[in-house]
């Protein structure tokens, strides 16, 4: 059954919106969940598997964000981090819990956020010169780009050399 009009003859944006974003970020749970000790920080990838998923939920919470000054990084932790492609201190690195923990936390901002959100107003980023509405629908694709290549890391995992 799809979308259903509301009074002004629009369906649900924000409950559709919301139903993406849950459905892309349990397929990073399980992607998280799913990946062996083995591979999790391993750097035979220029971006360990969870610098990868750390990326994405930092990004995941910056968009769902009214502008980028209301950003606050989730835990305290160095602003580049997010940057792939540059070597990071092992003292930095997430461990499985804390990316769970993360996604869990980006989850709950994803109900408190859209519910609020001006989806007509400017995307409160100036380097993403677009609406809101479609800041949520890049949000959501980036968030499936990487799960998508964490998932075929999970199949070179299985399938590729050890």
């Amino acid at each position: 059954m799809g979308a259903t009009p509301n009074s002004e003859g629009f369906m649900d944006i924000k409950k559709s919106i919301k139903s993406q974003y849950h459905a892309s970020m349990m397929m990073l749970r399980q992607a998280a969940e799913k990946c062996p000790e083995a591979l999790w920080a391993n750097d035979y990838f220029v971006n360990p598997f969870w610098h990868v998923a750390y990326h994405v939920l930092y990004f995941t919470h910056l968009y769902l964000q009214p502008r980028e000054e209301d950003f606050a990084t989730w835990n305290d932790e160095p602003d580049e981090l997010h940057d792939l492609g540059k070597p990071v201190e092992e003292s930095l690195i997430f461990n499985r819990e804390q990316i769970l923990a993360y996604l869990d936390f980006c989850m709950a901002q994803v109900g408190e956020q859209v519910n609020v959100m001006d989806l007509s107003a400017e995307s409160g980023f100036y380097w993403l010169p677009f609406d809101m509405m479609e800041l949520q629908f890049y949000n959501i694709r980036h968030v499936m780009l990487h799960t998508g290549e964490l998932f075929e890391r999970l199949c070179f995992a299985d399938a590729g050399p050890s």
